[in-house]
């Protein structure tokens, strides 16, 4: 009921809203498709953004692996080196003398310098004795004894391999500390020679290799690597890297928006979070995507008001031929005809075709309506005429009427029937009535006709019917079947001295539905010069007839 109830509202709509409607229509359905493919095509856009923020990342993250990979080899090749073996193990040995192990440490420092002079990312390295002595080149920051303790107990339980320990509020170094073990020459023993604690510069290697934008975040479980007083500490990103361990999202960080990539290392376990303000890398985009959105709508706006104006200017003459017609309607032709319009502004379409071809109408109606008048008029003037003109024949029925009555007074009663029968034939010739009369009327006609002409031919004329009473009230012409009669007198009965019998027979058509009329006589029949002569002049040879259908 409600689809039926708009279809009906729409469908009788005014054009002009129409029109309007299906502009307006048109044009949020294309902004709508412009709009969800655009979208569509920025989320691509987006999507390769992420995913080559990614890669950098892992690019990124690879190298600063790289190169902690290699500070790990030369802590591998410091206590692996035979000079360091040889000079610990002297220290180590109880029959050294102090002035020795003096010098030895020395030397021990002086091979130490070698690795710290030629890589850039080592702040020192520092060679813990058997005796504890720590022994140190480079640009040297002490630890606590805390800290060295908590390197000596873990790296014996490492068993050769190296441990870490993050950067903290004293210390921005990232310390990796090794225990060395003897294995030089033939002592295979492994006995504990000391611990080697290095010093990485990992602020540089991360400024050396992180990404160009976005700020940088290494977490080791729920340890940071990276930075120190790192500001987004607490920002919830466990829950992230336990749903996944590499890709990317954006998130709501100290009150702004950030877009966050994120990579597992696979050699050492750490996360790599690189966090760059969304604004910073979308800000053209979206101010690309707002700006197509506000053009859209401008353009929404200037084509729904061209439309408008469109629909205005197709329904104003549309409007204007109405009004013409309302007033045509009431009958108001002329002024609907001098209906004031500007014609410059009528377009030459289909509606500016409409309006003349009203106008002309208009005209050529005006036109017949003042020419049907003046033949009113006329048709007046002549009824008019013809009323005045009925004073003689109501002057001759009048003077037939007098003979009648003397007739009767004087009792000639065939005087009497054939001025009644003259005055009823001259009456009924002379109305003007319908045309079309029934048939019995008609008959009465011919029988007033056939008694004045039997008080002429007496027994010479015969006249009979032959019509059924179900074919009386069929209407004819009137005067049809008089002059048939008239023209079987004149030439059949007149020219004959012997009885003539006329007969006037009806029957109607059973194929066509037509009444046929047939008026037949026995008289002589027409000449043979005159046999393509009409009917009414001529009288059919026997056993012919007039027959009118």
């Amino acid at each position: 009921m409600r689809k039926r109830f708009g279809f009906d509202f729409y469908r009788n709509m005014r054009i002009r809203n129409k029109l309007s409607l299906l502009i307006a229509l048109i044009v949020a359905l294309s902004f709508s498709a412009t709009l969800l493919v655009q979208q569509y095509a920025f989320s691509i856009y987006d999507s390769q953004i992420y995913s080559k923020s990614s890669q950098v990342l892992n690019l990124s993250s690879s190298a600063i692996e790289a190169e902690l990979k290699r500070i790990r080899q030369i802590s591998y090749n410091v206590t692996a080196d035979g000079q360091v073996q040889s000079l610990l193990k002297k220290i180590a040995n109880p029959d050294t003398s102090d002035y020795d192990r003096l010098l030895l440490r020395r030397d021990l420092v002086d091979r130490l310098l070698n690795y710290t002079g030629t890589e850039p990312y080592l702040l020192s390295i520092q060679l813990y004795d058997a005796l504890g002595h720590e022994n140190a080149a480079g640009n040297v920051k002490a630890l606590n004894d805390a800290k060295v303790a908590d390197l000596l107990s873990r790296s014996d339980l490492a068993e050769g391999e190296q441990v870490l320990l993050y950067p903290d509020e004293n210390d921005s170094a990232l310390v990796t500390a090794r225990k060395v073990r003897a294995y030089e020459g033939t002592d295979f023993s492994l006995k504990r020679l000391g611990m080697l604690v290095i010093r990485i510069n990992i602020e540089r290697i991360v400024r050396e290799n992180a990404p160009a934008e976005g700020e940088l975040l290494i977490r080791s479980g729920s340890d940071i690597v990276y930075p120190v007083h790192p500001a987004f500490a607490d920002v919830g990103l466990d829950e992230e890297e336990s749903r996944n361990g590499s890709g990317y999202f954006v998130g709501n960080f100290g009150g702004e928006r950030y877009f966050v990539s994120h990579i597992e290392s696979g050699n050492s376990g750490w996360m790599y979070f690189n966090l760059t303000p969304f604004n910073q890398i979308f800000e053209r985009i979206i101010f690309i995507k707002e700006l197509v959105v506000f053009v859209f709508v401008g353009l929404l706006i200037v084509v729904m008001a061209w439309g408008f104006r469109f629909s205005r200017s197709m329904t104003r003459p549309i409007d204007d031929l109405i009004a013409r017609m309302r007033l045509a309607e009431r009958g108001n032709f002329e002024e609907a005809n001098l209906l004031s319009i500007d014609t410059a502004s009528v377009p030459r379409d289909e509606v500016g075709l409409l309006h003349r071809s009203f106008r002309i109408m208009i005209e050529r109606i005006n036109a017949l309506i003042t020419e049907n008048f003046k033949s009113r008029l006329l048709v007046k003037e002549t009824e008019f005429k013809a009323l005045q003109a009925q004073i003689n024949p109501h002057f001759l029925y009048n003077t037939l009427e007098s003979i009648n009555w003397m007739a009767k007074i004087n009792r000639q009663p065939q005087i009497s029937q054939m001025v009644e029968a003259l005055g009823f034939l001259l009456r009924n010739s002379i109305s003007l009535g319908d045309p079309l009369i029934p048939l019995r009327e008609e008959l009465g006609l011919v029988e007033s006709y056939v008694t004045i002409q039997k008080y002429r031919f007496e027994e010479r004329l015969d006249f009979d019917t032959d019509i059924p009473e179900a074919l009386m009230g069929r209407t004819i012409p009137k005067l049809t079947l008089q002059p048939l009669l008239e023209n079987a007198v004149n030439y059949a009965v007149e020219p004959s001295m012997s009885p003539c019998r006329i007969v006037i027979r009806a029957r109607e058509s059973s194929a066509e539905g037509l009444l046929l009329l047939t008026v037949e006589d026995s008289g002589p029949g027409m000449d043979p010069p005159h046999a393509g002569a009409a009917p009414q002049r001529g009288s059919p040879r026997p056993g012919q007839r007039h027959r009118i259908a």
